[in-house]
This record gives structure tokens, C-alpha cells and sequence, in this order.
């Protein structure tokens, strides 16, 4: 597998994930405030993967006798509905406390993130039966993650348990995580895949072709999870051809403080929805509500696939 991210010589390397699939190259930060630009543009996304990038921020502003308060304010300002990121933070903020140095701790959490996923993998292998055909929505797979990844973790575990299965990845739009991201780590691995609109996604349930729906999530709270826009239509249409829809999360992506109404999610760019390939595809002034998150309530989702088993929705 291709590393989402690494530390070489006190920097940090993230694979810029815009480019894939037709390149793979690494942007360098040399600094958190880099970083923080990384994750503001999708360089790097995915919460797990967010929340240690967010964790080597840190180390780089503790490197650079940087005020770890300010940071840490600042790193958490990058995006603001998943969850991983404010607890990496945090995290790494009682390590310096505790007078762990700060890499220490963020490399410790690198390694922990893919151990983790092993877990889920496991653990969502379980639910996977031979034969099965899972539909899975954005991106969850080691590129969201440190390594492995959680909703295509599942996918892979069952794949290397000797499993028959075929995966169906939406395209996810507007950035398309699934076609560019999710069908490229499947291919990478020989693992059956075939991509659609996310508009077909029902239809394909309707017609018996899915049958369990995998997805990773960003928040988990009290009443449900958020996750990528277009995860609330995927759960619709399961709960109403009773296909099993199960999301799979760390316990880091666990906020047990809020309710999952309260999440705050994040607006992005309307050029994202108004260009394909920097070419408009509608007028230029066409007004855009382009939320990067939906929430999926908890009567909808039939188990959270986590490092400690399936747990029942919040």
C-alpha cells in the first residue's frame, strides 16, 4: 500500500491526495502552519489520517519552540467536523505535558491507527459473507488513514480471509473520493470493484445487487454519525430495502459529549461543485450549497464496526 504520510528528517510528507489517481507525489511541511494549509486543502483527508497529521503539527511546532496553546488552537481550526482531529491534539498536548516529547507521541499514534484498523477489519470481517457484494461511499481505506483504513478495511480483511467479494464504490462528488480514491486502492489490490454515480446507488439496492453497505464516518455522537455528504441517501435507500448498513469507526471518532445534531459541518468552496477539471459547468454566479457532510441518525445504521467490536449506535 502507498503511504499516505510519513517523517523523514524532522518534516512531514503527505501524499497529495488531489492528484491521485494519476499521480503520486508528497507534499513537505516543514512546519504546522503547513500542515494546517494540507488539511484545509484535502492534500490530506480522512479523519484517522487527519488526526495524525494533526498530531505531527504538533511535534513540527514543539520542534520549532512554537507556542504549543496557539498551535493547537490553530490546528484545530482546520476543519471542523471531524472529531480525530481535536483529540489528536489533545492528545499530543498531555504527552508534552507529561514531558513525552511531542513526536514521540504522534509517531506512537501512527502506529496505533494502523494496529487499529486491523482491528476494525477484523472485526467487520465477521459481518461479511462469502459471496457478498458491498456498496461502500466516499473514501475509508488506508489513504484516510495511517494505513489499512476502516470501511475498506473491512473490505480487505475479507478479501485476505479468502472471501468472494465484489465492491461498488460510488463516485462521491464533488471532490470524488470513491472513483479517484476507493476504486484505486481496490484496483491496487485485485479486489473486484465497479464504480457508479451516486445516483444509482438506490437503484442498485432495488434491484437486489447490494448486499451490506460499508462506510467510514468522521463524527460519531448521541443520535448518529456525520459523515461524507451522501451517506444519509445510501442509508435511506438501505433501511428501505433492509440491506445491513454498518459505518466503521475508531473509538477516536467518538464524541460521546454531543449530540450529533450539534456537529458542526463544514461549507466548502462552491468552485468544487461549479467546476469539473477548472471548467464551469454552469454559470459562473449559480448560487451553491455545497455541505462537505451529512449525518446519518442512529435507527439507520445497523452496527459501528470499531478496534473493541460492533458496538450499537449511540
Amino acid at each position: 500500500m502507498i503511504e499516505t504520510l510519513y517523517w523523514k528528517d524532522n518534516k512531514l510528507y503527505l501524499l497529495d491526495q488531489r492528484l491521485l489517481p494519476h499521480s503520486i507525489e508528497y507534499v513537505e511541511c516543514e512546519n504546522y502552519h503547513e500542515v494546517i494549509e494540507a488539511i484545509k486543502t484535502m492534500v490530506v483527508r480522512g479523519a484517522p489520517a487527519i488526526g495524525v497529521s494533526a498530531a505531527f503539527a504538533m511535534a513540527l511546532a514543539q520542534l520549532h519552540d512554537e507556542d504549543m496553546t496557539q498551535a493547537a488552537h490553530e490546528i484545530k481550526s482546520a476543519r471542523p467536523t471531524a472529531v480525530n482531529l481535536f483529540w489528536a491534539v489533545d492528545e499530543v498536548q498531555k504527552a508534552v505535558d507529561d514531558q513525552v516529547p511531542a513526536i514521540v507521541k504522534a509517531k506512537q499514534m501512527m502506529e496505533e491507527d494502523i494496529q487499529i484498523n486491523r482491528k476494525i477489519g477484523e472485526h467487520g470481517n465477521t459481518v461479511i459473507d462469502d459471496g457478498d457484494c458491498i456498496l461502500t461511499h466516499c473514501n475509508a481505506g488506508s489513504l484516510a488513514c495511517a494505513g489499512y483504513g476502516t470501511a475498506l478495511g473491512v473490505i480487505r480483511a475479507a478479501h485476505q480471509s479468502g472471501k468472494n467479494i465484489n465492491v461498488i464504490c460510488d463516485e462521491t462528488r464533488p471532490v470524488l473520493q470513491g472513483a479517484r480514491l476507493s476504486v484505486f486502492e481496490m484496483q491496487q489490490e485485485n479486489i473486484p470493484v465497479r464504480m457508479i454515480v451516486d445516483s444509482a446507488a438506490a437503484f442498485l439496492m432495488q434491484q437486489k445487487r447490494v448486499d451490506k453497505v460499508v462506510i467510514g464516518a468522521d463524527r460519531v455522537a448521541k443520535g448518529g454519525v456525520a459523515n461524507k455528504i451522501g451517506s444519509l441517501m445510501v442509508a435511506i435507500a438501505a433501511k428501505r430495502y433492509n440491506i445491513p448498513f454498518y459505518v466503521a469507526a475508531p473509538l477516536s471518532t467518538f464524541d460521546n459529549n454531543i449530540n450529533i445534531f450539534d456537529t458542526e459541518i463544514e461549507e466548502r468552496s462552491a468552485d468544487e461543485v461549479l467546476k469539473i477539471n477548472d471548467k464551469y459547468i454552469t454559470s459562473e454566479e449559480t448560487l451553491v450549497e455545497n455541505p462537505a457532510f451529512d449525518i446519518v441518525e442512529s435507527e439507520l445504521i445497523t452496527g459501528i464496526i470499531t478496534e473493541e467490536g460492533i458496538k450499537k449506535p449511540l
